[in-house]
């Protein structure tokens, strides 16, 4: 074991280099005063922040990829607790089937199911809607939820269910005093990673989306077919900075290790 322990170390500060070095080079390549995708050698200078709120169409862009990121991840949490807990708690004909089906989305490419929507939502005359590319985001991030949900469902001591039950609670009362304090972590943990998943989706939105609708990734996607500048750094690093706020305030209320791993 002690042998095998600095080589473990290096191979895994090696994986940790290469996957935080692309982040830390766009964040300082954010900074620089130049004009070119480079790092700042001459100082450090906020002009492509700047730059980045002077766009009206970035911060609508912004505003869209909130609202639909926050709604979408809210429904897609409502849908996968109540799915979560009927698939872990009872046996019933297709269960297997509906568990499938619900999980089937994180596996298929977002091109195939953009493609897919776009057909469909073109026959109903729905094409570019904003409701309707909510509902494409709440599919392709409710597996996100369910997963989560679901391992923290198997782990939990139903003692305190059974107790409560046995006293005369109600089925509300039971899942709103009992269970659901008991998930809560894995139904945070699934909302910030389907929240995420929402806000960073490009190729699904690509296909659903209208010039009015139009997401933050998808607005940032079709200015680096224009031209290539600092302030798709910037924007990216402000993307890296919400998210990593997010995960902060997650680990400080929960923990990240009971979110992720499904401890109680």
């Amino acid at each position: 074991m002690s042998k095998n322990g600095p080589l473990s170390l290096g191979f895994h500060t090696l994986v940790v280099v290469f996957m935080m070095a692309p982040l830390v080079v766009v964040c300082l390549v954010a900074f620089t005063p130049e004009n070119t995708l480079s790092l700042p050698t001459s100082g450090f200078s906020l002009r492509w922040f700047k730059a980045v709120f002077e766009r009206a169409d970035f911060i609508h862009a912004f505003y869209n990829s909130l609202i639909l990121a926050f709604v979408a991840a809210s429904l897609a949490t409502l849908i996968a607790v109540p799915a979560a807990l009927a698939i872990t708690r009872y046996k019933f004909p297709g269960r297997d089937f509906l568990n499938s089906l619900f999980l089937s989305p994180i596996i298929m490419p977002h091109l195939v199911l953009g493609v897919a929507m776009l057909r469909l939502f073109a026959l109903m005359g729905v094409n570019g809607s904003f409701a309707w590319l909510m509902l494409a985001h709440v599919v392709i991030i409710t597996p996100y939820v369910l997963r989560l949900v679901i391992a923290a469902a198997i782990g939990i001591d139903r003692s305190a269910e059974q107790a409560a039950e046995s006293l005369g609670a109600s089925r509300f009362t039971l899942f709103r005093q009992i269970t659901l304090p008991m998930i809560l972590p894995g139904v945070a943990g699934g909302w910030l990673l389907a929240f995420i998943n929402s806000f960073d989706e490009v190729t699904l939105s690509i296909f659903v989306s209208s010039p009015s609708t139009q997401t933050l990734p998808v607005r940032m996607y079709v200015y680096a077919t224009e031209s290539i500048d600092p302030m798709m750094a910037a924007v990216s690093a402000l993307v890296i900075a919400l998210t990593a706020a997010a995960m902060i305030v997650l680990d400080r209320v929960y923990g990240l290790d009971r979110v992720l791993v499904g401890k109680h």
